[in-house]
């Protein structure tokens, strides 16, 4: 009964806006409207893949409402920051790519996708993926090189601007660099660089104090920064995300291309535990679509 009475508001709110804007689909107390699909429906002709459009969007819907509810939207930090890497890789400035008609509607999509991959992390981050030696063989026998490559692991502060500066948002580097600078000469000094990370880096791996992946050794950053002795601080250098300090925290040798497999094998079954949790999610919400509308 709440949630029909929240329907009936939600029509009766909106009545007159949505006479024009036909409701395509109802999911729990949100609503899918033609117009906000309309350009990807025209794309498809048959009605099997206008159907599969709108399932999407549904799943879309109910990953974005929990999100909401787990509290796992993106910070408005990270949303900066994805948008900064948006304008690097189209040699835009900030300023720039915030001018074009369509930047209100590329902010909301970062902050969806944001706030999606937040949710699967969320979901899979207690998922302890074990593979078996015959799950190896199977599917990496032929995935194996020969001669093991060089893995490390750094811990990154990454700053991309720095607040309250003389400067705008667009000419940063001067500012950033001298941040960091002192940052590192507090590091060399016994500062931790750890709890660092955590007050001052603008990168997602703050909450790890700057912990990287394993990455293999090879392009000129990274041989970089192997090169670093226990504990020392690297020169300041530039990433997607922004300047950087880093220092080396491990190292070790593996086979590339059966990491790699291991690692695709992984993620697949990641996917698939997130699928079924999704599946699972679907089965408990209320979901209609109005098929007679398409």
């Amino acid at each position: 009964m709440k949630r029909v009475s929240a329907l009936v508001i939600i029509l009766l709110h909106f009545g007159a806006c949505f006479a024009a804007n036909s409701i395509i689909a109802i999911v729990n107390e949100d609503v899918i409207t033609l117009q906000s699909i309309e350009a990807e429906l025209n794309k498809v002709n048959s009605f099997d893949e206008k159907i599969i459009i709108i399932e999407q969007q549904i799943d879309i819907k109910l990953q974005l409402s929990m999100a909401i509810e787990l509290n796992l939207n993106p910070s408005q930090e990270d949303i900066n920051l994805t948008l900064s890497q948006v304008a690097n890789n189209n040699n835009l400035t900030i300023e720039q790519l915030q001018s074009y008609p369509q930047f209100p509607s590329l902010v909301q999509e970062i902050t969806n996708k944001l706030s999606i991959l937040n949710l699967q992390q969320f979901i899979t981050k207690d998922l302890n993926i074990h593979l078996s030696d015959d799950e190896v063989k199977k599917d990496c026998i032929d995935n194996q090189s020969e001669k093991d490559s060089k893995q490390i692991k750094i811990a990154q502060i990454i700053v991309s601007q720095v607040e309250n500066s003389d400067t705008n948002s667009g000419d940063q580097e001067l500012p950033v660099r001298n941040f960091l600078k002192k940052l590192s000469d507090h590091i060399t000094k016994g500062a931790s660089f750890d709890k660092f990370a955590k007050l001052h880096s603008q990168h997602p791996s703050y909450a790890n104090g700057g912990l990287s992946e394993w990455m293999f050794v090879n392009n000129s950053t990274i041989e970089m920064l192997d090169e670093l002795k226990e504990g020392e601080v690297s020169e300041i250098y530039f990433t997607d995300m922004g300047w950087a300090i880093a220092i080396k925290v491990d190292e070790r040798y593996v086979d590339p291309d059966l990491e790699n497999c291991k690692e695709k094998i992984a993620f697949l079954k990641s996917q698939d535990f997130y699928i079924d949790w999704l599946e699972d999610l679907r089965d408990t919400a209320y979901i209609e679509i109005y098929t007679d509308k398409l």
